[in-house]
């Protein structure tokens, strides 16, 4: 729900200008070329590359660390663009920490491991500030691909298939492209609208066409799009908000997580965004880490998050936990809410303390209350009326091999898709291989 007058805890402006320019500058500043040069020259150059195999793009890591070693930045992000061509949004978002760095030999080593991150930031943020794009499309096709969704599944397909010389026209629900890195990173992870800065620059490529306001079920189906292109790619995301199932979650004051994040992601004056001053934020993915910090950010007192199982069961990295308590975020693990009080507005929320046991979870008899003006619910998403004819398995689109569904001529992948895993770079790979199998698949049919 919105906040109404029934939450007179909720207010903006908690903190100064100044204080709010600082909290949400750069998280980690980008290395400078003295730096990169050093924290590349820590590269073993491993032959096995164990970064590389961790790495869900596939990018060679020891090459571009190698091109900036030898000072040539603008090769290393080639390399690192030719497999993923939002390597600057995932050099900021990547949980590096459990996939190429924590397998980096140096890790293993020494606890310390080469910033690889940070170097792809350093690679792709010298080539993009010089202006280049470089890739070139292939001469004309004359085929018509249509792409659902502007998220870095959608985004990273269309601009493979552009450059494999197909015309591509991405339809999509919102008024800016981008979709999860717009619109689901926290503000300070990407700075000065890089978002945006991403999208313009991969959209040089040409032969891509940016349709915003379309929804599908309400602006087209997906017949529609079947009849009038030769292939379809659904990259549209999950629109849909699991409920807590709790008594009393419709009291004014809670709300969204992944609404709170938007809104705060295209707040031109973030000290407008209300926020209480006791926060509870119910979930354990990076989604429940990103509001519950951003809310400490904006000048909450007192933010917890509560999950309703172990510390290793949450999806949100240890990277990311720590960094919350850091920030000053509490974390309760092992208890799940069972109602919100309140007189119109929340003023608590009840939990009962939960086990895992072989059986599933199990919810305790005993209870405990925890003082709250603002609650967010980041307990996941759902998939939000899949086109008819789709096969949907495990409340995602079913696919097979590169993102093939069950639907002769139809692809999919990123969140909506079986294989997704609520990360950019994920989606990013699996755009990528369905854009790789559609180009085969009309090259087939000639």
């Amino acid at each position: 729900m919105s906040n109404s007058p029934l939450t007179p805890g909720i207010v903006p402006h908690r903190l100064s200008d100044a204080a709010l320019a600082e909290n949400f500058g750069d998280h980690v500043p980008p290395f400078d070329r003295h730096e990169a040069r050093v924290a590349a020259d820590r590269c073993y150059f491993c032959h096995d590359a164990p970064c590389m195999t961790a790495c869900p793009t596939g990018i060679d890591i020891p090459l571009f660390i190698r091109q900036i070693a030898t000072g040539t930045p603008e090769a290393a992000a080639k390399t690192i663009l030719t497999q993923n061509i939002l390597g600057g949004m995932c050099a900021r978002v990547c949980p590096t920490e459990t996939l190429c760095e924590e397998v980096c030999v140096r890790e293993v080593a020494e606890g310390k491991p080469v910033e690889i991150g940070r170097l792809q930031r350093y690679a792709t943020d010298t080539l993009m500030e010089k202006g280049v794009h470089p890739f070139a499309r292939a001469a004309a096709t004359g085929k018509r691909v249509a792409v659902v969704g502007a998220g870095p599944a959608g985004l990273a397909c269309a601009h493979r298939l552009a450059m494999k010389g197909h015309e591509v026209v991405i339809l999509d629900a919102r008024g800016k492209a981008g979709g999860l890195n717009e619109y689901g990173i926290a503000s300070y992870k990407a700075v000065n609208d890089f978002a945006q800065a991403e999208v313009e620059w991969l959209l040089r490529i040409g032969g891509i066409t940016v349709r915003h306001g379309q929804v599908m079920g309400r602006d087209f189906a997906l017949a529609d799009v079947q009849r009038e292109y030769d292939a379809v790619f659904l990259g549209f995301g999950l629109a849909g908000v699991n409920a807590l199932r709790a008594a009393g979650e419709e009291r004014s004051g809670v709300m969204d997580a992944v609404d709170f994040i938007a809104g705060l992601r295209q707040a031109g004056d973030k000290g407008a965004i209300p926020v209480g001053r006791d926060v509870v934020v119910i979930g354990g993915g990076m989604t429940a880490v990103d509001a519950a910090v951003q809310s400490k950010l904006l000048g909450a007192e007192n933010v917890t998050i509560v999950y309703r199982r172990g510390q290793e069961k949450m999806s949100a990295s240890t990277y990311e936990q720590e960094h919350a308590a850091a920030a000053g975020v509490r974390i309760i693990h092992n208890a799940a809410p069972v109602a919100v009080h309140g007189n119109g507005a929340v003023a608590e929320v009840e939990f009962a303390y939960t086990e895992d046991s072989a059986d599933g979870l199990k919810i305790k008899a005993e209870t405990f209350r925890l003082k709250a003006d603002q609650v967010f619910k980041a307990i996941g998403q759902t998939l939000k009326g899949a086109p008819e004819g789709l096969m949907v398995q495990g409340g995602k689109i079913a696919t097979t091999g590169a993102g093939r569904t069950s639907v002769a001529g139809v692809w999919a992948g990123g969140d909506c898709a079986t294989g997704g895993e609520d990360l950019t770079v994920t989606a990013v790979a699996q755009g990528r291989d369905a854009a790789e199998d559609i180009h085969a698949a009309l090259a087939a049919k000639g």
